[in-house]
């Protein structure tokens, strides 16, 4: 799992350098350990015929209330879904975000939310081909 998240980490590093730092993690194994014993965190993982880790898709649960502007949801946030580099093209990809929107469905939440760096087009291209569509865009001025 943590050489996966190498990958992303890379991949975000190779398009936005001023922001991420390649050849790191995001999480580091004590963090790892927390998120999957966290019930608020799920976190999908897809394995290959010797075991081997082959993606995942870590997720978050956020919900609104319904007592201020937004309305009561509940929200599957992915955190971050990867593929290993020399894996893709065999659907692992849309297994995972079908476990992800199963998991969703069964648990009565209302949508599925992520974001996707401007940097990554091949990860866009792969979200619209799961159906998901644009919900706000993140916008920023470089000082």
């Amino acid at each position: 799992m943590l050489s996966l998240l190498v990958q992303v980490c890379n991949v975000h590093a190779a398009g936005r350098p001023d922001l991420f730092n390649a050849g790191h993690t995001k999480y580091n194994a004590e963090e790892l350990k927390s998120i999957l014993k966290d019930d608020s965190t799920p976190v999908f993982a897809y394995c290959g015929d010797d075991d081997e880790m082959l993606g995942y898709a870590f997720c978050e649960v956020k919900t609104s209330d319904g007592t201020g502007a937004a309305a009561a949801i509940k929200t599957l946030y992915i955190d971050d879904l990867c593929v290993d580099a020399n894996a893709r093209g065999q659907h692992i990809g849309r297994q995972l975000f079908e476990a992800v929107k199963a998991y969703a469905k069964e648990n009565g939440f209302y949508n599925i939310t992520l974001n996707v760096w401007e940097c990554n087009p091949s990860a866009r291209i792969f979200y619209d081909k799961m159906g998901m569509t644009v919900q706000k865009t993140g916008m920023e001025y470089i000082l």
